[in-house]
């Protein structure tokens, strides 16, 4: 392909000029990457305060899982649309509104001290977060050549990792420490009112001022993804009239669907998991600092397999990854101490290429279903909310180690689409009509 799908109001515009629009998009975007794994990762400080604040069960405790990735999977279709309609940019600004009026709600939570009040600014929050994935996650496949889309994807999933990395930290400073000292002199509900206020309004506030930022930038139009293409083109292109007819893109939802169930279920579970007596016995406040590891590693590992996959194919690494993330979860599984409190930190290095290569390999020639498919995989996000719900119940039951046998089974199924799954369909080679 010769063409690129950029367009600018200026088309005289240099080929040139048009590659430092995409390099400034890019850099822009970062920050949005950071953001929303800085907020998705502090879920996981959130889960054992309001544990110990409410008296929950592990399964109830999971909800906040439940409600924050439930969100992926009511909105993301009408995200899809929405974006197509308005626009990648306009649909980052919209996520980024929301994004921000759901931090701000949890201080009336907070205040009030009902968990289902948390529940439901979780969900708000997490429909702002939804929409920017569907926006920002397709635009970035789409700033820059085919081939190396999960090599750029990765990268900037780099910065999200970076936020995911840097949360823990802030979540065991600012909330999980702090409220230890605080509970022998008020209730626990008085504790956790005084210490999720201050941190989430800061979120709201610097959402709000990057929803200011991003109305006012110049980003490239990506013309090819908008609602402008024709229907007719869309109906016609490659004999498919829906992004999920697609092989390729139906067994990577799925893919992300696992994925993002193996991921969020071993952090929900990491404080938990370290707390254990044969594990590390760690307390709440020292155990959440060690998450940063997990995270870190996540952020290590798409800086290296960005660079890595402009050599190797993308499966070829997202098949060797999920192997090698199976076997740490064993070794956490059948062992205890230091052995399995690293070898779970140690998942992180590994899952940390997953999610974008999937995302990537899955949008491969959807060509104007590129939006539609993009809100197929968001939606499939959905699997954070099922599978950690799912694993907070086998915990109940047989213990939380043996519990982490069900991410297991998600890296089985993440080598089989990196191997052949990803596969795109003979026809889908075809040049479009």
């Amino acid at each position: 392909m010769a063409s690129s799908p950029i367009v600018s109001d200026n088309n005289n515009l240099k080929a040139s000029s048009g590659a430092e629009k995409h390099t400034f998009a890019l850099v822009s975007l970062t920050s949005l990457f950071f953001m929303w794994g800085f907020i998705t990762c502090l879920n996981d400080i959130l889960i054992p305060h309001l544990k110990a604040v409410f008296s929950l069960t592990y399964t109830e405790a999971m909800l906040i899982q439940f409600c924050f990735f439930g969100a992926y999977f009511l909105v993301s279709m009408p995200a899809g649309q929405l974006v197509k309609k308005i626009g990648y940019q306009r649909g980052i600004v919209t996520g980024l509104v929301i994004a921000s009026i759901g931090c701000a709600l949890f201080y009336p939570a907070a205040d009030q001290a009902v968990y289902g009040l948390f529940l439901g600014a979780l969900f708000v929050l997490a429909s702002g977060i939804t929409i920017l994935q569907v926006a920002a996650n397709p635009y970035v496949n789409a700033l820059g050549t085919a081939e190396t889309a999960s090599s750029r994807l990765n990268l900037t999933q780099a910065f999200n990792a970076l936020g995911t990395t840097v949360a823990p930290y802030f979540g065991a400073v600012l909330i999980l420490s702090v409220a230890t000292g605080a509970v022998s002199e008020l209730t626990h509900a008085q504790s956790e009112a005084e210490q999720v206020k201050l941190p989430y309004l800061i979120l709201s506030a610097m959402l709000a001022m990057l929803a200011v930022i991003f109305s006012q930038l110049k980003l490239p139009v990506i013309k090819a993804h908008s609602s402008s293409s024709s229907d007719t083109n869309a109906v016609a292109y490659l004999g498919k009239t829906n992004a999920i007819e697609h092989r390729h893109l139906a067994l990577g939802a799925l893919g992300i669907f696992v994925y993002v169930g193996a991921e969020v279920s071993i952090g929900s579970f990491l404080v938990s998991f370290l707390g254990e007596a044969h594990i590390a016995g760690l307390q709440e406040a020292d155990a959440a600092k060690y998450i940063t590891y997990y995270w870190g590693g996540a952020m290590i590992g798409r800086f290296v397999g960005s660079a890595i996959m402009q050599k190797i194919p993308a499966g070829k690494v997202l098949a060797f990854n999920a192997t090698m993330a199976a076997l740490l979860v064993c070794v956490a599984i059948v062992s205890s101490g230091p052995v399995a409190m690293f070898a779970i930190l140690a998942v992180g290095l590994f899952n940390s290429i997953m999610f974008p290569t999937i995302f990537s390999l899955a949008l491969q020639n959807l060509g104007p279903h590129t939006s539609q498919g993009s809100g197929w995989l968001c939606l499939a996000i959905v699997g954070g909310a099922i599978l950690p719900l799912a694993q907070g119940v086998l915990a109940d039951s047989i213990g939380i180690q043996l519990a982490f046998f069900l991410p297991v089974l998600c890296y089985g199924y993440i080598l089989f689409y990196g191997l052949k799954g990803s596969h795109v369909e003979q026809v889908s080679s075809r040049k479009q009509v």
